[in-house]
């Protein structure tokens, strides 16, 4: 089968740093689906893992973790898909990613595709709304429907994972949704996707909220570059008040939350296929649920560029806009 892979950590402008290669079908284990993969998208993750993560010597890595495709095959144990279902999923970080012909993914963590979408705009979307819907509801602790009287600030709400949580917390909470963004198109993507408002985060974010009449927030979902603006996110933060974030940082000070008692939540969407935890299947149940949501038109695919064909060439031109850390939204390709 195609596939993009890599053998060594090498920088995106690098040829070598995805190449095309030919690899064997996956094995499947029980609870397995083999999926025909028809469109993907590049999410931060992907970068990463690229420049820090190599393979065993001689080895091929495949990257990839949102996928959009049919079903040709089921593992033993399978009980919840056959062959010919339309699917899409992100996977799981400790197995072979997506960019290939042929996927093999665990069916806890699958849902059937939305079905007004194509291919490309649902690609966009998996990864990103379980880490979004993970965040809400199971790490800040919102109740379904509640949070009437509250303030949610998102810092970075034009990327990936923000343009779902804006619409997620919108359609199925009560909170007010404060999203950030410092660039006119990035404003209005957020103001598009539901926020009640946006404010800069180039500027100080408790002058720009206190702008707005709000003194203090109840929730902060941070969503990128935390180090730089935790003090003004503490700043901002109400007296025991929740702050769940999701990137990669070498270090945080998590005495400056003391004097509030702030509490802080990690989110990684890919823990519970980690680890095989006992409710390891929420991760298809919130998907099919988000698919209900797109199909009756409460949400909105996050798709912002379309890459083309699924290849090297094109692969290692989304890994430089996403570490270019300009995109809006998702960036995805198509077909092989």
């Amino acid at each position: 089968m195609k596939a993009i892979a890599y053998r060594q950590s090498l920088p995106a402008d690098n040829t070598a740093s995805l190449q095309d290669v030919e690899l064997p079908t996956p094995a499947l284990e029980a609870r397995d689906l083999l999926v025909r993969v028809n469109a993907i998208s590049v999410n931060p993750v992907d970068t990463k893992v690229r420049r820090g993560n190599a393979p065993a010597e001689g080895q091929w890595k495949v990257l990839g973790w949102d996928a959009v495709g049919i079903v040709e095959a089921v593992g033993p144990a399978v009980v919840n898909f056959k062959a010919g279902d339309r699917v899409y999923y992100a996977g799981a970080i400790n197995r072979a990613g997506a960019n290939s012909e042929l996927h093999a993914v665990d069916e806890r963590i699958v849902a059937r595709a939305p079905a007004s979408l194509d291919d490309a705009q649902a690609a966009a979307l998996p990864l990103t709304t379980i880490t979004a819907y993970e965040l809400l509801f199971d790490r800040l602790g919102v109740p379904k429907n509640g949070g009437a009287g509250q303030t949610l600030l998102i810092t970075g709400g034009a990327g990936g994972v923000g343009s779902i949580l804006i619409q997620l917390a919108r359609q199925l909470t009560q909170l007010r949704v404060i999203a950030t963004a410092s660039r006119p198109s990035t404003r209005q993507w957020c103001m598009d996707l539901g926020a009640h408002a946006v404010i800069d985060h180039s500027r100080h974010l408790s002058e720009e909220l206190k702008a707005l009449g709000i003194d203090e927030v109840d929730l902060v979902a941070s969503l990128t570059q935390t180090p730089q603006h935790y003090a003004q996110i503490i700043a901002s933060l109400k007296p025991q008040g929740k702050l769940a974030v999701i990137d990669d940082m070498e270090a945080l000070d998590i005495m400056q939350l003391k004097g509030k008692s702030i509490s802080l939540h990690w989110e990684m969407m890919f823990t519970r296929s980690m680890f095989q935890t006992a409710d390891m299947d929420e991760q298809g149940k919130l998907l099919a649920e988000v698919a209900a949501l797109v199909d009756a038109g409460k949400v909105r695919t996050t798709v912002n560029a379309n890459f083309g064909k699924i290849n090297a060439a094109n692969l290692r031109k989304a890994h430089l806009l996403i570490e270019s850390g300009t995109a809006q939204g998702k960036v995805v390709l198509q077909g092989f």
